[in-house]
């Protein structure tokens, strides 16, 4: 015992000196990674004032201060035949260190003096903000710049920045769409290549002071420049409130010129907000009168249940759940189904969507793209509205273009499927090959109802209403559409919404044209304002200058003529 108790401080002695020693090892290791702390923030310390050394006056503050992702590039724009239709540019943009500034009240009165429209009460704000960094003015002339570098105010300086230019200005604005003032894109083809994964690339510092593929559209600038042309002489002709028209590949899908009037410049993209600048072609949703007559009839052909031969009495007016459906050029007889596509008979084509039902109706109305929203590149789309539930009387008045709504663009790209075999084939605003496109299409009609369609269009321009949007040479077929427009709950004849579906050359159709023009008024010398006098004009206009230039070949060989069909 005497023993163990003469070992036992000795024990306490060695459990001690344990404890000292490694109490003593990790106040060494805090130690010694302390000083690796500081060593690497001593690094980062040389480092950055290396950088600072080397960097141009300013900018690195400017780094410090705000998103660098505002220099960041954009590619180009061009259209098919490579003409750039935006672009990157250099500009320099005013901004001031409030910390630095010596008199806030003399730097505005400079400031002023060489930039008068200064929001003088603002910048005063911002320069004595006490802020690191602050913008002033941003995109300023070189002669500006220089202006403001002579008046040597402490605290001012410039930064270099890219600005984005449309050289065309209005001309293809829609399509093109534009930036924000930190070259963002917020519209048309610019927003959807943002959302493509540019401004992924921009936030991670990959799309900065590098050379992008351009982006190649399928549009054709020269075609862009005719139609938008046609539509603002159509505009003041007729004097619409708007007008717009699409000239579409039939074959391809691909939309080679599309216009919408107002428009605007995106080199000065506040002008967008105005409501009268909306894309009418692809965001405009209208009762498209009676270029549905086109589809109507196009389905009860393809239905098997309505042939070429038959007949529909138009000789009295239709009664419809108290509703008299009348024809605006009344024949009042019984009339072939050629004979009720040409005089746009109302009553035959309402007998027509009767024989093959109101939900076969609906159903190839979807079919063919007309009611569901289309698949376009634009984010500046309108989805379809239709009944909610289709009664009978909804589907004789959609028949002939009213009671359900959709888009210019729709309308085009299902009028291209009856005429190019029957193929839906999705638009698209990039260059698309003939065998891209039969990958995507749909078959929605067979070849004979195509085939059938094409000779009505010919026989509506030859025979029908739409005699002024012929063309020597180009064989155009086509289809007027007059509708009139619900003002207060009630359509008024007094407000037209007129269009004219067409392509050419209708043996074997290479583009479809769709125009539209909004609340026309008679022309000089005329009494009325229907679309086979100002809409089926303005197609001819435009097929006649751009056929050319898209390489199609006139024919001057009448060959044989269609026959209209016996009164």
């Amino acid at each position: 015992m005497t023993q163990i108790h003469d070992r036992a401080p000795n024990a306490s002695h060695i459990q001690l000196d344990g404890t000292q020693k490694r109490i003593a090892e990790q106040a060494q290791s805090r130690v010694a990674m302390t000083m690796f702390l500081v060593c690497i923030a001593y690094v980062v310390v040389v480092g950055r004032l290396v950088m600072l050394g080397f960097a141009e006056p300013g900018e690195a503050r400017y780094h410090s201060a705000h998103d660098p992702t505002i220099t960041a590039a954009r590619p180009d724009i061009r259209d098919r035949n490579g003409i750039i239709l935006a672009t990157d540019i250099v500009t320099s943009s005013l901004y001031a260190e409030p910390r630095r500034i010596v008199d806030a009240d003399e730097a505005v009165e400079l400031l002023s003096s060489v930039l008068p429209s200064l929001n003088v009460e603002k910048v005063y704000k911002r320069l004595t903000s006490q802020a690191g960094f602050v913008w002033l003015k941003r995109e300023l002339s070189p002669a500006k710049e220089s202006e403001i570098l002579a008046l040597g105010i402490p605290g001012i300086g410039f930064r270099t920045e890219t600005r984005r230019f449309y050289p065309k200005g209005e001309t293809a604005s829609h399509i093109v769409g534009h930036v924000n003032i930190d070259n963002v894109g917020i519209a048309g083809i610019e927003k959807y290549i943002d959302d493509r994964g540019l401004r992924s690339l921009q936030n991670l510092g990959f799309a900065r002071n590098t050379s992008m593929e351009p982006v190649n559209l399928s549009i054709d600038l020269r075609v862009q420049h005719f139609v938008r042309d046609e539509l603002v002489q159509a505009m003041e002709r007729y004097q619409a409130i708007a007008a717009g028209a699409v000239v579409l590949n039939a074959k391809t899908g691909e939309v080679v010129a599309m216009a919408s009037l107002p428009d605007y410049d995106p080199n000065e993209p506040a002008t967008a907000l105005n409501k009268e600048s909306l894309n009418r072609i692809s965001a405009g949703l209208y009762e498209m009168g009676s270029t549905f007559k086109t589809f109507t009839t196009a389905m009860a052909l393809d239905s098997g249940l309505v042939s070429m031969n038959d007949s529909f009495d138009a000789r009295q007016p239709l009664q419809i759940g108290g509703h008299t459906i009348n024809d605006f050029h009344a024949k009042k007889r019984v009339l072939s189904v050629p004979e009720v596509f040409i005089y746009s008979s109302n009553i035959g084509t309402a007998k027509m969507a009767d024989v093959v039902g109101i939900e076969n109706h609906r159903k190839f109305l979807h079919r063919i793209g007309l009611l569901k929203r289309v698949p376009f590149e634009l984010p500046e789309v309108a989805s379809p509205v239709e009944p909610k539930k289709w009664k009978k009387i909804h589907s004789v008045t959609i028949s002939y273009g009213h009671g359900a709504q959709t888009t210019p663009l729709q309308t085009a790209v299902a009028g291209a499927a009856l005429l190019n075999g029957g193929k839906l084939i999705p638009p698209t605003l990039f260059p698309r090959s003939i065998s891209q496109a039969q990958d995507l299409a749909d078959q929605v009609v067979s070849p004979k109802t195509s085939d059938n369609m094409r000779y009505l269009m010919r026989l509506n321009v030859e025979k029908g209403s739409g005699s002024r949007a012929e063309v020597p040479g180009f064989r155009v077929g086509g289809k007027t559409g007059t509708a009139e427009k619900v003002i207060n709950g009630r359509y008024n004849s007094d407000f037209r919404f007129n269009a004219f579906l067409a392509a050419f050359p209708i043996d074997d159709p290479q583009y479809v044209v769709l125009v539209i023009i909004d609340e026309p008024k008679p022309a000089e010398g005329q009494k009325s304002a229907t679309a086979g006098l100002n809409a089926a004009p303005l197609v001819s206009n435009i097929i006649r200058r751009s056929a050319p230039v898209l390489g199609v070949v006139p024919n001057f060989d009448k060959g044989s003529q269609p026959m209209l069909v016996s009164h």
